[in-house]
């Protein structure tokens, strides 16, 4: 039963108080140097493009890492883990989904959490790239559903030098998720996320005109009504509860093969208790599900070091036998 009782974090600095400030304060005011990335731009089948960051250590192995919604390979927790892995000896590629490295992309579509087909075709990049005998993916939050659903979907038909799989504060149901988003204690993250993707949405406005009805933000009350109006259509999905049903990790994780580890922390004010899925875990040979008491939303940081406890936590993970 690879449910870990026991987590091995020893809890967040004291004048971390709760989820919260976990999250937020990392978020905010964390900051790690010495990241050099030489950036490589990806066209893909139809003809949009993601841009890849990489780290070359003339390795064998490589991390293969997917940031969170509205993030990018320079947030925190990226550069982070891209430090640690390449210190250990690893290459590294931080990938960026469309319009998240800076510039907006050419379809009409964006990213979002149940798109699988550009992760895949970074893979196929990469292993044409480079003979890699190990290759490891690491995701965090929206990047840990794409990654877990990745594994699930492809299953035994993944390339099979795919070895590892740690998704970190993942949102594995993403309509139980929507609704935690909707907790008015929740209220900052929501209208901050909101926010940032209107902005995406009115240039896909702008650009494709009759495409979006933006008048329409007018109607959005809850984030359910979000993913209804414009999530949903831009990304090409019926409606809410196909966009949910199709992207949610969850729906596609028994079909994982390769050792996958999954950490959630209890206290995470963006995830519900149904994006930890234990009941599953319970049964499945090679899902690890690893809930600490706190950590907050891809937080899990330890006084005096560097890293989080979680960037080294998915290394012991990827590093040992299982």
């Amino acid at each position: 039963m690879p449910v870990l009782r026991q987590s091995s974090y020893p809890g967040a600095p004291r004048y971390l108080i709760n989820g919260h400030f976990q999250t937020i304060v990392p978020s905010v005011f964390r900051k790690i140097e010495g990241v050099a990335y030489e950036r490589e731009r990806l066209t893909l089948a139809d003809g949009d493009f993601v841009d890849l960051d990489w780290i070359d250590r003339k390795s064998d192995r490589i991390a293969l890492m997917t940031h969170g919604l509205e993030g990018d390979s320079n947030r925190h927790y990226i550069k982070a883990s891209a430090k640690l892995f390449a210190q250990q000896g690893w290459d590294v590629l931080a990938w960026n989904c469309r319009s998240c490295s800076g510039e907006m992309n050419r379809a009409f579509r964006l990213y979002n959490h149940g798109e699988i087909g550009d992760i895949a075709e970074v893979i196929d990049h990469v292993l044409r790239t480079k003979p890699y005998r190990e290759v490891v993916l690491i995701g965090f939050s929206m990047g840990g559903n794409i990654t877990l659903k990745y594994a699930g979907v492809y299953g035994k038909t993944a390339p099979d030098v795919i070895k590892k799989v740690v998704a970190i504060s993942s949102p594995t149901d993403l309509e139980a998720s929507a609704k935690q988003l909707d907790l008015p204690k929740n209220r900052f993250y929501r209208n901050r996320f909101m926010k940032k993707l209107i902005v995406k949405l009115q240039q896909k406005s702008d650009r494709f005109p009759g495409r979006l009805d933006m008048t329409r933000l007018e109607q959005v009350r809850l984030w359910r009504d979000f993913d209804e109006l414009f999530s949903a259509p831009v990304n090409g999905y019926r409606d809410a509860d196909d966009f949910y049903a199709q992207a949610s990790a969850v729906n596609y994780m028994p079909g994982i093969t390769v050792p996958a580890l999954l950490i959630n922390a209890q206290n995470d004010p963006l995830l519900s208790p149904e994006c930890s899925p234990a009941w599953l875990a319970e049964k499945h040979p090679t899902i690890f599900l690893e809930t600490p008491k706190t950590g907050g939303h891809v937080g899990f940081g330890v006084r005096g070091d560097e890293f989080s406890w979680a960037e080294r936590r998915a290394l012991e993970f990827v590093m040992r036998s299982v």
